[in-house]
């Protein structure tokens, strides 16, 4: 908005100046409003932060429930040419011991008719396989069919059947110097994934078997399941129509690379516990408590010369903080968390050494477990033995707690300030359009002032002329 400037015409009073001081003083009530809006703001984003490191906490923990530390597993094996892993459904300390007596190839055909060169033409009279083609799976169901200009080359050839995106791969091979070949792969390895190309005009033979159909190709490789035999008198074979096994045994995936059918080519895969995946889980649960009470701390403890903390000695966070380490120091089950590796610190923070627990591990697998995940509800003979909540799940409670979207206290508490910050927004704003008449206000009424004055001084001016005409001596009469 334009103000029109009344500056001393008449008066000759800075009426700007004192305009835009009665404001300032108009306007103190609206710069509380504005200094409330901006502490409330930040208290909304602080709480924020401390719930996102809570969320932290519990993604943490939850990775430490029993199902969790059960899903730590590795697979290990005796052979070089072998890799194996385990899932979480493997189950510790199996294994399976085998032979490899087979990999997996794909499907392999060379055209019986030779082309000149990549350039010629492809559709001879003479030429097979005749254009176009169709493509059979395994089962003989057609799974495309690829077609060629009259005038396509033996490289357009190539070029559709690469393109086509039924499983198949072609290339040119060179024989001699005039002597040209169209080779085609299979794209899968395996009897599943092989493949079948039938000229124009042929058909399947009899019972539908498509390795019969390529009259106009030789077949220089079939495809071949891989195949490993288990160790034992039964002699039980498992097929594949890749080199990757599953499920041998449950929840391993095992990939073979060689074929060793000797007595020395026997191959064992062992299901153990992932002790550094575990350790590196337990790591990372006490990093995200460490962070979480870095931030309570932050933002409840001022330091000395320094602004007063955002939300200091918040009641909720100072809480939350307590709960956090009473986790680590309360006893679980009978058992100190100490004796995993886990202590309070003297400045507030929780330390891991990681070296005691993977001894710990090793050495008494069933109390890490108690300690971290706890155990669930037993009845032995009669007898009842209650469940006990490890310290994965006290942290993971106390996380939901603080952090759930829909119940979390940290949660509340934000949207609590932010709607604080909506209804002080408003009265902001309200106080903009009083202010904005205030000043309009102020500036008619100096406006008015200037022009009465301006009236007055006019008056004067003429009523000085007059008296001083009726006084003149020189005046004729």
């Amino acid at each position: 908005m334009v103000t029109l400037g009344v500056d001393g015409l008449v008066s000759g009073l800075d009426t700007t100046s004192i305009i835009t001081n009665l404001m300032k003083v108009e306007a103190k009530p609206q710069d509380l409003l504005k200094t409330q809006l901006s502490a409330t703001q930040a208290k909304a984003a602080a709480y924020r932060a401390v719930n996102t490191r809570f969320d932290a906490i519990r993604t943490a923990a939850e990775a430490l429930t029993s199902a969790g530390l059960a899903a730590a597993r590795t697979a290990t094996t005796t052979s070089s040419t072998v890799t194996a892993s385990a899932s979480a459904t493997a189950i510790e300390g199996s294994s399976v011991s085998f032979r490899v007596e087979q990999l997996a190839t794909n499907k392999q055909i060379r055209s019986t008719t030779t082309w000149s060169s990549p350039t010629a033409q492809v559709q001879r009279p003479d030429a097979k396989p005749a254009w176009p083609i169709k493509v059979l799976d395994s089962s003989g169901a057609t799974v495309g069919r690829i077609d060629l200009p009259s005038d396509a080359t033996l490289a357009d050839a190539v070029t559709a059947i690469n393109a086509s995106g039924y499983g198949v791969r072609a290339t040119i091979i060179q024989l001699g110097a005039n002597e040209f070949r169209l080779q085609v792969s299979s794209e899968g390895t395996g009897a599943a994934g092989a493949r079948t190309l039938l000229g124009d005009g042929e058909t399947a033979a009899a019972g539908n078997d498509p390795g019969t159909a390529e009259s106009g190709f030789s077949v220089i490789r079939e495809a071949t399941n891989a195949m490993i035999s288990l160790d034992g008198p039964d002699g039980l074979r498992i097929e594949s129509a890749t080199n990757t096994f599953t499920n041998v045994p449950n929840g391993v995936s095992l990939t073979v690379s060689k074929v060793d059918t000797s007595s020395a080519g026997l191959t064992t895969v062992t299901v153990g516990s992932d002790s550094s995946a575990i350790t590196a889980k337990v790591k990372a649960l006490v990093d995200a408590a460490n962070g979480a009470l870095g931030v309570i701390k932050g933002y409840t403890v001022s330091t000395a010369g320094a602004a007063t903390a955002t939300l200091q000695g918040d009641s909720t966070l100072v809480q939350l903080s307590s709960q956090l380490l009473t986790s680590i120091s309360s006893a679980i089950g009978g058992k100190s968390a100490s004796t995993v590796g886990l202590q309070l610190a003297k400045d507030g923070t929780i330390t891991f050494d990681a070296s005691v627990f993977a001894a710990k591990l090793a050495s008494d697998p069933t109390t890490v477990a108690k300690l971290i995940s706890g155990t669930g509800a037993t009845t032995v003979n009669g007898v009842s033995t209650p469940a006990v909540t490890g310290i994965a799940g006290q942290l993971a409670a106390l996380a939901k707690t603080a952090s759930d979207s829909s119940t979390g206290t940290l949660v509340a508490l934000a949207k609590g300030r932010d709607s604080l910050a909506t209804t002080l927004q408003t009265r902001i704003d309200a106080f903009d359009i009083r202010l904005e008449a205030r000043r309009t206000t102020l500036t008619k009424q100096f406006t008015t002032l200037e022009t009465a004055l301006n009236t007055i001084k006019n008056q004067s001016s003429w009523l000085s002329s007059q008296i001083g005409q009726l006084y003149n001596p020189n005046k004729s009469s």
